[in-house]
């Protein structure tokens, strides 16, 4: 945990927000894997974690902003619990550690919510992601848990987004913390990236090092020779000599902050000149797209930018022709790079994305596209100092989707299609690191992990 005051100067800027009514923020239950006493391991909510602090199951928060009061609820441990579990703190104890002053037991928290509402008092929830979740809100709160969807609160969501989208230097701190655990995992996997190798040999190796020096991975990891499939989790492969390895992976600091990296491995160590005029073309997209960044600049246009260059770089190779600027305006570079170039990243590897993406990554001077490819980026807004968030273009060749736009000669005039089936089983290439936006600019986060072709590919060799 941060120092209490962390927490206590959070809670007090989110009820700046609200003249009255009540918060409740949702602790996280334990999930059972197979049978209720056998259990995943615990991740506690984001945001309850960003106001409450407390990494423990079964605790609700609650900020009352008419009576400037705030409660811990939650659960009593019994002496048969401490019989298995060892001692654990009081609800008073655990309230004093993030400095607040009430607790009270779980079994009051109905009650206490249903005078509130026969006072009509408005609660403000969060959406909930979990089934689990919604059927206690629900009962909590008096709802039919199939309509609370349209019962959550919008001012909580802005006002929860506003505040988490600024990192504070404690954050950074540990964002920078997860992006050495990257660094293991990743020039681990390029050492790992021979012949012979089978793909869950280094994903097992990797989410080993994330669990030994922090809390594990920040999601499943991508450990793949097949990169077309953006994510793909298929990790049964044999690699051999001349595949491309993308290994899309990142680890949680101890107190659960997130980092994500992706790299591109020549299994044996040497990229073939067809494969290295991609990844280079990769590259070039990235580094122009991080110097491009710095408050003020709409993200959106950072993410076209990088597909212009994209574009051109596949058009010095004969892959795409025409009118460039004309083609990325109508899409035709999605072909190859069909997501978006990046993603907040914070609590969440893919920050706050359970309150909704139109309200982390859009505002009302910048609305989501239809269009295939950009429709999928999550961040376009405007940057501000503070942000934290990937940049992660790559180029794809994905035979369905090749097989799909040929047949519809679907941008013919911008797409050399016959040159396109010269790559066919070519693969995916994808290169990503974590950006913080500064006052004047950006800070690339973490030590650096090799990503030239010399240094990847002498990684590669070691």
């Amino acid at each position: 945990m941060f120092d209490k005051q962390v927490y206590i100067d959070r809670r007090i800027e989110l009820k700046k927000k609200f003249k009255t009514g009540l918060i409740l923020l949702l602790g996280n239950d334990e999930s059972a894997m197979n049978y209720a006493g056998n259990t995943y391991a615990f991740r506690q909510d984001s945001t309850f974690l960003y106001y409450f602090g407390l990494d423990l199951p079964n605790l609700f928060g609650v900020i009352d902003i008419d009576e400037n009061k705030e409660i811990l609820f939650g659960y009593e441990y019994s002496l048969e619990d401490i019989v298995w579990m060892g001692h654990q703190p009081k609800l008073k104890e655990l309230a004093a550690l993030i400095g607040v002053d009430n607790s009270e037991p779980f079994d009051r928290l109905e009650k206490y919510l249903k005078a509130k509402k026969n006072k009509q008092v408005k609660i403000h929830f969060l959406p909930t992601y979990r089934g689990d979740q919604t059927l206690k809100l629900a009962n909590l709160i008096g709802e039919n848990p199939y309509r609370l969807k349209s019962k959550f609160s919008k001012k909580l969501i802005e006002a929860v987004v506003a505040q988490r989208s600024i990192k504070g230097e404690e954050e950074v701190a540990e964002i920078e913390y997860a992006m050495e655990i990257a660094y293991q995992m990743h020039t681990t996997a390029m050492r790992m990236a021979k012949p012979d190798i089978v793909e869950r040999d280094i994903a097992g190796v990797i989410e080993g090092i994330s669990l030994s020096l922090g809390s594990g991975v920040s999601f499943p990891p991508i450990v793949s020779k097949n990169g077309q499939t953006l994510h793909n989790h298929f990790h049964g492969n044999v690699l051999k000599e001349g595949d491309l390895l993308v290994c899309d992976a990142g680890a949680e600091s101890l107190l659960h902050y997130a980092s994500d990296i992706t790299r591109t491995t020549p299994v044996g160590g040497k990229f073939s000149y067809k494969q290295r005029e991609i990844y280079e073309i990769v590259l070039t997209a990235q580094k122009n797209a991080i110097n491009m960044i710095k408050p003020g600049v709409k993200h959106v246009d950072v993410h076209l930018t990088a597909a212009k260059i994209i574009a051109a770089g596949l058009s010095q190779i004969g892959l795409m022709k025409g009118d460039l600027n004309a083609a990325v305006k109508a899409g035709a570079h999605a072909l190859f790079f069909p997501h978006g170039l990046g993603h907040m990243m914070g609590l969440d590897v893919h920050d706050m994305e359970n309150l909704g993406e139109n309200f982390v990554g859009y505002d009302e001077n910048t609305k989501r596209s239809d269009q295939f490819g950009l429709a999928y980026l999550r961040l376009a807004k405007e940057l501000k100092p503070g942000f934290v968030f990937t940049c992660e273009p790559g180029i794809y060749f994905i035979p369905e989707l090749i097989d799909q736009w040929k047949a519809k000669k679907k941008f013919k005039n911008f797409i050399n299609y016959d040159k396109v089936e010269e790559y066919r089983n070519f693969g995916g290439i994808r290169i990503e690191d974590n950006i913080l936006v500064t006052q004047t600019g950006y800070k690339v986060l973490g030590r650096p992990i090799p990503k030239e072709v010399a240094d990847v590919e002498a990684w590669a060799k070691s």
